[in-house]
């Protein structure tokens, strides 16, 4: 048996080899704090889990959904692009359902990149980006997101010979794995940029909610005109903390729009009615918990931070995601600090270069944990005089 050359393309998934390692350490009896995972813990509220209890007693939602999303679950979508936003959106063509984000992002790339063409992605990136591009024949191009720089991508250095041949811009703010963030300003430099360009913006925004410290993201469809050549896909994953029952939606060109329902039409069936039932309680019930979310966040990060500097980190509070991007000690390199991070200590992060050739010298943080559990992390660690000198402090 031979497996197709698509599949041969793909790289190896780096996490296979992280994941033999972590069940090498549990086997010693270690008990792992895995800070690698970004899944909220918190519980999805009580009233999206009533509506999903009472829609799936319901004989009427035990059958196939229609194509693109029950039409009340894309209104709702509108609804809150122009609520969270102030954006209009027509839920008859700029609304498509998505089985969560990742789907969303690997049928826009199948829907818009053939083979040859360059999809123009950031790196460090969710791996998904570069993988799908592959998967569709089409070449990675990346855009280095630097310290220098804010973790915000150079447009203006991408050359003119790769930009002829780009058909798809996609970014990701707040950013995973930096948890930098954007402004508007950016967002209207983009969108002159793909028009520019003839390209299609792809904006992943899966942590719209997620801020702090006055913060507030934005939406890239705020900008005038950028409906235009825009689609942006959102994820109830982050917000509501739904990450299992993987349900999102897109919104913006209608253009695209239609050619992304068109790809999914061909290879799923949408999503079960009553999680698109829930959904809509989520999007247009209480949004309490989100203060609630964020103000742990915000302590576990505050925790987290000020553990970090004091064993010899500098660390400036991130304002969006629950995720910390840190460099590693000097004279490591991110996989070696890893793995001597878990043996150590049984501390688990995830290292920089699972998300692209930049992520090299960084790892990420996830606060996903208790603080107790956080705390525990930190403590391990400066049991272990795990600190920013380490190599320093070994010599």
């Amino acid at each position: 048996m031979e497996v197709s050359q698509r599949v041969k393309s793909i790289p190896p998934y780096v996490f296979i080899e992280l994941n033999k390692r972590v069940q090498s350490v549990a086997l010693k009896g270690i008990d792992v704090i895995n800070l690698g995972r970004g899944d909220p813990d918190q519980p999805t509220p009580a009233h999206i889990v009533e509506a999903m209890r009472n829609a799936v007693l319901d004989p009427v939602n035990h059958h196939y959904p229609p194509y693109g999303g029950i039409p009340e679950y894309k209104q709702a979508a509108a609804d809150w692009m122009e609520k969270r936003y102030r954006v209009k959106i027509n839920p008859a063509s700029e609304v498509v359902s998505l089985i969560g984000a990742k789907e969303g992002l690997h049928h826009t790339i199948l829907a818009f990149i053939d083979v040859g063409d360059y999809n123009l992605i950031p790196d460090p990136a969710y791996p998904v980006y570069q993988t799908s591009t592959i998967l569709a024949g089409g070449i990675p191009y990346y855009l280095p997101l630097t310290q220098k720089n804010n973790f915000l991508p150079d447009l203006e250095a991408i050359p003119a010979t790769v930009l002829r041949k780009s058909k798809l811009l996609m970014l990701n703010y707040p950013n995973n794995p930096t948890a930098a963030v954007a402004d508007l300003g950016f967002f209207e430099k983009v969108v002159h940029f793909a028009k520019k360009h003839d390209l299609l913006f792809c904006h992943d925004l899966s942590y719209p909610d997620m801020t702090f410290d006055g913060y507030k993201a934005p939406s890239a469809l705020e900008i005038p005109g950028a409906k235009d050549i825009c689609i942006e896909l959102h994820t109830l994953s982050k917000t509501f903390n739904m990450t299992g029952w993987r349900i999102g939606f897109a919104v913006g060109n209608a253009q695209a729009i239609q050619a992304l329902a068109q790809i999914k039409s061909n290879v799923d069936t949408d999503i079960f009615r009553a999680i698109q039932i829930a959904a809509i309680a989520a999007l247009q019930g209480p949004l309490d918990h989100i203060n609630h979310c964020n103000n742990l966040y915000r302590e576990r990060r505050d925790l987290v931070s000020h553990s970090m500097n004091e064993l010899g980190w500098q660390i400036e509070p991130s304002k969006g995601t629950f995720y910390l991007w840190l460099k590693v000690p000097v004279g490591f390199n991110s996989w070696d600090f890893t793995y001597m991070l878990l043996e150590k200590t049984g501390v688990l992060v995830t290292p920089g270069p699972a998300y692209g050739p930049s992520g090299e010298g960084f790892f990420r943080l996830s606060l996903c944990l208790p603080k107790e559990r956080l705390q525990e992390a930190m403590d391990r660690m400066k049991q272990q005089a795990i600190t920013f000198d380490l190599a320093k402090t070994k010599a």
